[in-house]
């Protein structure tokens, strides 16, 4: 119990505590909703959501280039803290931007959420690679799982607040429902900076590598590391299974709300929903993260992955809120099990020393699949005039996910 529930264990964790809030009050919930109806008034509703998914995507083809390359410098450096502390700064910024922009201004409501996007994602690439700092192999899974989990309750916590400041504003001495959001907005930002100060005080980073200390180097270790990967046959069809089914993850968490939205559903009950999620997940993750400490690792990602093949293959028939509800309490009970046992699983088959790179190819290929999702969600959606039709088309890559999972070489099933 001490060597996983020690102090700067729980500081780690509590990063996600904070920086979740950016994933539930601005990804998940208002942000696509305010986008909308305030910002993208007026555009025909598979148009904005064609650019919402085709930003998101532009985003995530960005970060994809230069994670590897960043995650080499935190390595070479020794900077995996003030990495995560500079993209947590520059997102938490960006979250602030976003009080000031106008109605009707969609383009620069969709640069400011590429860029904090961007600031979430950057952090999350050293967050995830100190986790091999923190506690050892046989925890992983445990650690993870309470990391996820935290980020779920603290997340959820959060976007209750914010739902109260817009569904009564009043009650905060503000004006309107609009104003309520662009305060939750700013919310976001102060919460996330604030549990971040536990992590700089309490964690300490894996020690600089000897290899080199300048932006060549950097480039060198990441072309030979590239090379380990390709050679190392576990990792490499690991990350390519990674690289499909948590496209299907990814994808469904972010167009959820639009897709709801573009079938007539109200914001009052995705909201309801979200919050739904955010407890329910607390608990799941963690139990999930048990779970596979007693089954093995890859099963229980199996598992969360084949609930994700049920979600797909009933959410293009949903009728009614409840249904909804359904399957928003289905998603919570295996979304973060399944992307805390996925980042415990590669923990426990790289070197540690090189844990900001590898996590950095880790996060290439998460955010490499994260341009195919939302753009095929958009791009079905605009063509077929049917975003339930694009719900399922995400569910071919839950499948190849899972077949290439099954062929990953493990010396042994990790628990």
């Amino acid at each position: 119990m001490k060597k996983w529930m020690s102090r700067p264990v729980i500081s780690w964790a509590m990063y996600d505590w904070g920086n979740s809030a950016f994933a539930t009050t601005v990804v998940a919930a208002f942000f696509p909703i305010f986008y909308k109806k305030y910002w993208s008034a007026g555009l025909e509703a598979t148009e904005s959501t064609f650019y919402l998914g085709t930003t998101m995507s532009i985003a995530a083809l960005l970060f994809a280039m230069v994670a590897p390359f960043l995650g080499s410098i935190g390595d070479i450096k020794g900077w995996q803290k003030r990495g995560l502390v500079a993209f947590a700064l520059f997102g938490a910024c960006c979250c602030g931007l976003f009080f000031f922009i106008p109605q009707g201004q969609w383009q620069g409501a969709l640069l400011v959420y590429g860029l904090s996007w961007l600031g979430f994602t950057g952090g999350n690439l050293f967050y995830d690679s100190l986790l091999v700092s923190v506690t050892d192999s046989k925890h992983y899974n445990v650690v993870s799982g309470l990391g996820y989990g935290l980020g779920y309750l603290g997340g959820g916590l959060l976007v209750v607040v914010n739902a109260m400041m817009v569904t009564q504003p009043a009650m905060f001495g503000l004006e309107s429902p609009a104003e309520g959001v662009r305060w939750a907005f700013l919310s976001v930002g102060v919460w996330w900076l604030v549990f971040t100060i536990p992590l700089i005080i309490y964690v300490r980073e894996v020690k600089a590598t000897p290899n080199g200390q300048d932006a060549l180097s950097g480039v060198r270790e990441v072309l030979k590391t590239l090379s380990k990967v390709r050679e190392n046959k576990a990792i490499f069809i690991f990350l390519i299974a990674y690289f499909f089914y948590i496209d299907g993850v990814h994808t469904i968490y972010k167009m959820a709300v639009d897709f709801a939205l573009s079938i007539g559903m109200e914001s009052s009950d995705l909201i309801k929903a979200i919050v739904l999620v955010q407890f329910v997940g607390f608990p799941a993750t963690i139990a999930m993260s048990y779970l596979a400490h007693k089954i093995g690792t890859r099963k229980g990602i199996f598992l969360g992955l084949f609930v994700y093949c049920l979600v797909c293959s009933v959410g293009a028939f949903i009728q009614t809120p409840t249904h909804f509800f359904i399957l928003a309490t289905a998603l919570g009970l295996v979304q973060g099990g399944v992307q805390a046992l996925s980042r415990s699983l590669f923990g426990q088959m790289i070197p540690h020393e090189h844990a900001a790179e590898y996590y950095g190819f880790y996060n290439m290929f998460g955010k490499f699949s994260a341009v195919l999702g939302p753009f095929l969600v958009g791009l079905t959606s605009l063509m077929f005039h049917s975003p339930r039709l694009s719900l399922l088309a995400i569910l071919v890559l839950f499948i190849i996910g899972m077949v290439l999972l099954a062929k990953v070489p493990l010396e042994k099933e990790h628990s």
